[in-house]
């Protein structure tokens, strides 16, 4: 998928050390994910590649500056929503990578069939991503009292964040 010059594809093992390199800063600054500070390159790999997500890179000139993982929400009863995961290289901001990897995560999801994509904990101070996910289509459909320890902030409002993937609208 090609959108703004964004070129998206399916992750492969020789990807591993670009998305590290995305990950890494981010996990590190702990503002965002709740994901351990330390956590080592493995792991991280390992829980961004686990079932049962799907790990799609962004890339621009041949370099990838974006991951995304897209899946299943939960299982059985739960299974018809997908659920994603987005992280940018600090050169990717202002560039349409995140708005990509979205609309792709999106369209993916939709192509698997299924109905709905719900974010499940959005942390309410990373307002560059909650305005980017309204544009795309998302609503604040919950908030979580002081759920998120923010390394600068202090506890802070966690969203939960859903699309109707059947509704024309939601494209």
């Amino acid at each position: 998928m090609t959108a703004g010059g964004v070129v998206i594809r399916p992750a492969t093992a020789g990807d591993h050390d670009a998305i590290w390199k995305i990950l890494q800063p981010v996990y590190r600054a702990g503002q965002t994910y709740c994901i351990p500070r330390d956590i080592t390159r493995d792991e991280a790999l390992a829980d961004w590649f686990a079932r049962p997500f799907t790990v799609f890179v962004a890339e621009i000139g041949g370099r990838v500056l974006g991951t995304s993982h897209v899946g299943a929400n939960r299982p059985a009863g739960g299974s018809h929503v997908a659920n994603a995961s987005f992280a940018t290289h600090v050169q990717a901001r202002g560039r349409g990578v995140a708005r990509a990897l979205v609309e792709h995560a999106k369209s993916w999801a939709r192509g698997q069939g299924f109905r709905a994509m719900q974010f499940n904990f959005v942390v309410s101070t990373n307002e560059d991503a909650v305005h980017l996910w309204q544009k795309a289509g998302f609503a604040i459909v919950g908030r979580l009292p002081a759920a998120f320890d923010h390394p600068e902030h202090g506890p802070v409002d966690a969203l939960v964040m859903f699309t109707d993937l059947t509704r024309r609208d939601s494209e």
